[in-house]
């Protein structure tokens, strides 16, 4: 019998960073958020971006999603370098190809939940897949929901709103910043379940930006950022591995003075 030696095919990227350098102010005030970070976001797994407070973390994520341009470095969507496009490419790459999912939950008050759901398709003048649209208000509990307004809806389904909003136009990635940072604990740990299977059942790809342990442990992935660089990464996370990282990062950057 002769048994292959071909290597196995390698991971698609998602995303990539490539020593990406983002500064905000000038002269002695002068904040370099990001310093020569580079990272490669594999398609179909849950990345979780962690690091002490001012690591980056964010500043990386908004220049993944082409939300914050970069002073060095290149950003990457698949194969389009995002740089080189305009503000109206940036903003239809966005619209086309991202999905968000923000802390603050975003959702427009006068809309109904199936509205808000179907915005992005709406504002692009795309029509809906009804069977997306039915799975995923399924999957997500808001079948009994989708004629109320925001303000009749529990802060739980507000945001599992959200990331049907996010995941309505498939989307090559979703990035969600703080998405349990408004939520209680059992309606926090619904929606990490989601965002889980989102990856399992429909091949998404997620990256998350948190500073829960717990929440950290629901992607395949962790990222760690401290001083605006990469500092490390931890697979299959669980919270004491978690934990433990997150605990030498704090030492070290607090011994930097930083």
């Amino acid at each position: 019998m002769t048994v292959s030696t071909a290597p196995a095919p390698a991971t698609a990227v998602a995303a990539r960073a490539r020593d990406v350098v983002r500064t905000y102010g000038r002269g002695e005030s002068a904040v370099r958020a990001l310093d020569g970070a580079t990272v490669d976001i594999p398609a179909g797994r849950f990345t979780a971006v962690m690091g002490p407070s001012g690591s980056g973390k964010s500043t990386l994520m908004h220049a993944l999603a082409g939300l914050d341009r970069v002073d060095a470095g290149e950003i990457r969507l698949g194969d389009t370098e995002l740089g080189g496009l305009g503000e109206r490419e940036l903003t239809l790459l966005r619209r086309d190809r991202i999905g968000f999912v923000f802390q603050g939950f975003n959702l427009v008050p006068t809309l109904t939940a199936r509205e808000n759901i179907l915005l992005p398709l709406t504002l692009a003048g795309r029509r809906p897949d009804p069977q997306r649209l039915d799975r995923l208000v399924t999957t997500l509990g808001l079948a009994d929901r989708l004629r109320h307004r925001p303000a009749e809806l529990s802060g739980g389904q507000q945001q599992r709103v959200a990331v049907a909003r996010a995941l309505i136009t498939e989307p090559e990635i979703v990035f969600a910043d703080e998405p349990t940072g408004n939520l209680d604990s059992r309606a926090a740990e619904a929606l990490l379940g989601v965002l889980r299977r989102a990856v399992d059942d429909l091949g998404q790809t997620i990256v998350m930006v948190t500073h829960d342990p717990h929440a950290a442990a629901y992607a395949d992935r962790v990222v760690f950022l401290a001083d605006g660089r990469i500092a490390g990464e931890l697979d299959a996370p669980t919270v004491p591995a978690v934990l433990s990282r997150m605990a030498g990062l704090t030492a070290t950057t607090s011994g930097e003075g930083r």
